[in-house]
C-alpha cells in the first residue's frame, strides 16, 4: 500500500483530491469486495477477531467526542463530507497496481513510482536522519531543521542500533534511502504480497538483501516485535480513504501504539492530512486511550494522564502556498514521540 501515488506536479495533487469525491466513489458491491480483501494472509494473523476489532473501533468512534480528521483542514471553507472513499482506499487496487509494477519491473528493471516524488522522499529521510541522531544525543530538538547531522561514521555510531519499521512499505524504496544514511535494522511490511515481492526483488538487486520484508496487514497485525523508529509514507492517507476509512483510522492507532517502543518515534507523512490535523487526531486517540486505561485501571491506582504519543516536530522546509488567507504546502511530516 504505502500511500497515495504522486507525482511531483501539483496538477497532479489537484486530480488525486477531487476524485475521492467523483469518479472513485465506490459502490456497495465494491464496499462488499473491499471488506472481504481487507485481511491479508500473513504468518502473524490477526490480534483479535476482526468483527470484534471493528466492532470496538465503531464503538469508539460513535461514543468519542472529537471530529474526523477531515473536519480539521483550516485551509478549506467547509468540512468534507462524510464517507468520502476512493478506490485508493482498497486493498483489490494496490495488488493490481503492484501485479502491474511487479511485471514491469521484471520485464524493463523498473523501480516504480516514488510516492510524494523523491524531492519529498529526500527531505523525509535527512530530517529523520537529524531527528534520531538529537535523540540518540540526549536531546529533545525543538528546531529540527536547523539541526547538522554529524557525518559519516559519526552518525552511522548512533543510527545503527536504531530499529526502524515502514509501514505500508510499497515498493521498498524508502527504506533502501535509511538504509544509505546509516540505519541497518530495517523492516518493511505491506499488505499487498505484490508490494513486498516487488521490495524485495529490488532490494536484492540494489545490495540491501538485509531489509527484511514482511506480508503484514498493518491493522491486523500479531507482530509483537516493537521498533524505535516508524515511518509512515502515505499509509494512513490511503487508509483514510477506505469506505470505512474513519473505523480503520481508529485500529490504526491502536495498532501502531504498540509497535512503537517506549521512548520512540513515529513519522508520518501526509498529503492528505496537514500537521494540525494529524495532531488533533493523536490528541483525540490520547484522549480515547486515556478514557479506557482510567476505567480499567483505576482499581490498581494507575494514571492515564500520560499521552501514548505527544507531537515532537514538523518539517518546515517544504514549499508553501496562501489560499483562503491561510498558509498550507502539498505535504505534511510530522514525528510525535513514544511514552
Amino acid at each position: 500500500m504505502a500511500g497515495i501515488r504522486l507525482q511531483p506536479e501539483e496538477a497532479d495533487l489537484t486530480q488525486l483530491q477531487t476524485r475521492a469525491t467523483t469518479a472513485d466513489l465506490v459502490s456497495d458491491d465494491e464496499r462488499s469486495v473491499a471488506a472481504d480483501s481487507w485481511s491479508i494472509k500473513s504468518d502473524y494473523g490477526s490480534t483479535l477477531d476482526d468483527d470484534q476489532r471493528h466492532a470496538d473501533a465503531a464503538e469508539a468512534l460513535s461514543s468519542a467526542n472529537f471530529r474526523a480528521a477531515s473536519d480539521y483542514n483550516s485551509d478549506k471553507d467547509e468540512a468534507d463530507g462524510e464517507g468520502v472513499a476512493s478506490m485508493l482506499g482498497l486493498q483489490t487496487y494496490w495488488d493490481a497496481a503492484y501485479a502491474d509494477e511487479l511485471a514491469n519491473f521484471r520485464e524493463h528493471g523498473h523501480a516504480g513510482e516514488i510516492w510524494f516524488g523523491s524531492d519529498v522522499m529526500d527531505v523525509v529521510v535527512s530530517w529523520t536522519k537529524s531527528l534520531c541522531i538529537e535523540i540518540s544525543q540526549g536531546h529533545i530538538p525543538n528546531h529540527v531543521d536547523d539541526v547538522k547531522s554529524e557525518p559519516g561514521e559519526q552518525g552511522d555510531k548512533y543510527l545503527s542500533s536504531w530499529s526502524v519499521l515502514d509501514i505500508g512499505t510499497g515498493n521498498g524504496l524508502l527504506l533502501q534511502e535509511l538504509a544509505k544514511q546509516g540505519f541497518s535494522d530495517l523492516t518493511g511490511v505491506d499488505y499487498s504480497e505484490g508490494a513486498i515481492d516487488l521490495a524485495r526483488s529490488l532490494a536484492d538487486r540494489d545490495g540491501f538483501s538485509n531489509i527484511n520484508f514482511l506480508v503484514v496487514d498493518i491493522l491486523e497485525t500479531k507482530v509483537e516485535r516493537q521498533f524505535q523508529l516508524v515511518m509512515d509514507k502515505g499509509t494512513l492517507d490511503a487508509i483514510g480513504l477506505h469506505p470505512d476509512g474513519p473505523i480503520k483510522r481508529i485500529m490504526y492507532w491502536d495498532s501502531v501504539s504498540k509497535l512503537v517502543a517506549s521512548g520512540g518515534i513515529l513519522v508520518i507523512t501526509s498529503c492528505n492530512s496537514t500537521k494540525d490535523e494529524l495532531v488533533h487526531e493523536v490528541e483525540s486517540f490520547n484522549q480515547r486511550t486515556n478514557l479506557s486505561q482510567g476505567l480499567e485501571t483505576r482499581k490498581d491506582q494507575v494514571s492515564g494522564d500520560h499521552p501514548v504519543f505527544r507531537y515532537l516536530n514538523h518539517v518546515q522546509t517544504y514549499p508553501t502556498f496562501m489560499f483562503g488567507g491561510s498558509v498550507g504546502s502539498r505535504v505534511a511530516t510530522v514525528a510525535f514521540l513514544r511514552s
